[in-house]
């Protein structure tokens, strides 16, 4: 059966698929294209014939690696039969001889294989609804039973608290199981609002809305628990990527140096290039598998790593990348040696935690800690009290505080007298006469001009008195 996606709806892995088939036609063309070229200026360009023999070798380079990924996303749909067939292919074109005179039969083998690839336009329903419970709000939270065996590898220094962050945390569950008994302090941030505050009751601290728009101190946790959504996202260049791909890059510096990242994934989203991030930042990494129930249902691995100086660890990635393709031989977690990964014994501050939109716990707590709140209630404190100039007032400060009314009422003094202080507007009178050499009255400008006048009226035992 055949059925047209809803509109507005599109799966990342459906738009991989399609974009390859398209690589793989092309590059097919290219090859066939070059490898002619290539007998053409043999003997007559040598210069030209190399030229298109590396072109040539490009694009067979980039067609294995297309048929490589081609696979992996095709077992992420349970295409399980046509990802053989890619993997098969791709052994099969791995031991091709580039100077083979005829390309035809490899030609159409390839075309057949990309015409048989679904895509996103007309897909079969069985794969719509796999994809549909794949990116159902990204949400599966994390088998506690695995995070316990997980549990088993990590050793905890017993005189320091750690600091766990949770990117996506969910309603708290897996990392408070970590934590539990360790003395650790928890920190989760969680997009959506209802697991949000269930997570409150769980964790120590938790952050409201996008984990990529908190703000959160860098190099400040000990251990990172990362099982992030396994959705597409538009990139600030408009491309679209793995959401998981993006939380594990950002992730990464929260951590600090000799920190466990804990990354959980399914097996066919261990890519080159999420290897090729993975063994750059870290050491001593392991990959395993989820007991045989959950990673029949989910596909789940983790990937464990102590966080280094980034180092370029090309060849570790290519070993890793290797597990996508053979899961039967990935390790189960249950033997994981135990207390492999030790965390940092070193206590680390975490100034700043603040999600992306502010709860009323997080902003209680921030307003508790404001130094800003605690100046504006001591001003208020100290308006209640008498406050003395630094240095006497001058004539023309005295008057601005008098009309403004704050001399207004009793002074206690060795005279005890009531002052009051006002200002009165009076209109002056000024004429300006223009007269001749010889005296005589030209002619007069009248100008009225208003002025305040500052009078303090004052009682006193000898009776009122006025001063202007």
């Amino acid at each position: 059966m055949e059925e047209k996606l809803p509109e507005n709806q599109s799966y990342f892995v459906l738009d991989a698929i399609t974009q390859k088939r398209e690589d793989i036609l092309s590059l097919t063309g290219m090859m066939t294209s070059d490898r002619r070229s290539v007998d053409k200026y043999l003997g007559a360009d040598m210069v030209k014939a190399r030229d298109h023999y590396f072109m040539l070798q490009k694009a067979y380079e980039m067609l294995v690696g297309d048929l490589g990924e081609t696979r992996l996303s095709l077992m992420e749909i349970g295409e399980n039969d046509l990802a053989a067939y890619a993997g098969a292919l791709a052994a099969q074109l791995a031991g091709f001889n580039l100077m083979t005179p005829d390309y035809s039969a490899l030609a159409a083998v390839l075309r057949a294989f990309a015409e048989k690839l679904p895509v996103k336009e007309t897909v079969n329903a069985s794969v719509i609804a796999r994809c549909m419970n794949a990116v159902r709000m990204g949400f599966y939270p994390t088998d506690l039973h695995n995070i316990e065996l997980i549990l088993r590898g990590i050793a905890f220094p017993k005189d320091a608290v750690t600091n766990l962050l949770d990117p996506c945390c969910g309603e708290g569950a897996a990392l408070k199981k970590l934590a539990v008994g360790n003395n650790c302090f928890t920190y989760g941030v969680e997009l959506d609002e209802g697991r949000a505050n269930k997570a409150q009751e769980t964790l120590h601290r938790v952050g409201f809305g996008s984990f990529f728009h908190s703000r959160i101190n860098h190099d400040a946790f000990h251990a990172v628990l990362l099982n992030p959504p396994y959705l597409s996202v538009l990139t600030e260049g408009g491309n679209r990527a793995r959401d998981e791909k993006r939380f594990l890059i950002d992730a990464i510096p929260y951590l600090t140096a000799g920190g466990l990242m804990i990354y959980i994934i399914p097996y066919y989203r261990l890519t080159p290039d999420i290897c090729r991030i993975l063994c750059d930042n870290f050491e001593n990494v392991s990959v395993h598998r989820f007991t045989d129930a959950v990673f029949k249902r989910f596909n789940q691995i983790v990937v464990m790593g102590t966080k280094i100086r980034r180092i370029d660890g090309s060849e570790q990635a290519d070993a890793m990348a290797e597990l996508a393709y053979r899961k039967d031989g990935i390790p189960c977690i249950s033997e994981i040696a135990e207390g492999r990964y030790a965390l940092p014994a070193q206590p680390k501050p975490v100034a700043l935690f603040k999600g992306a939109v502010f709860n009323k716990q997080e902003l209680a707590r921030q307003l508790k800690q404001s130094k800003s709140l605690e100046s504006l209630l001591t001003a208020k404190s100290l308006a209640q009290t008498m406050r003395r100039p630094p240095l006497p007032f001058t004539f023309a400060q005295l008057g601005l505080v008098g009309g403004s009314g704050l001399i207004n009422g009793l002074i206690d003094c060795d005279y005890p007298h009531i002052i009051k202080g006002r200002i009165v507007k009076e209109v002056i009178t000024e004429a300006t006469e223009n007269r001749s050499r010889k005296g005589e009255l030209m002619s007069a400008e009248i100008k009225e001009k208003v002025i305040n006048r500052m009078i303090f009226n004052l009682l006193t035992p000898e009776g009122f008195k006025a001063l202007a």
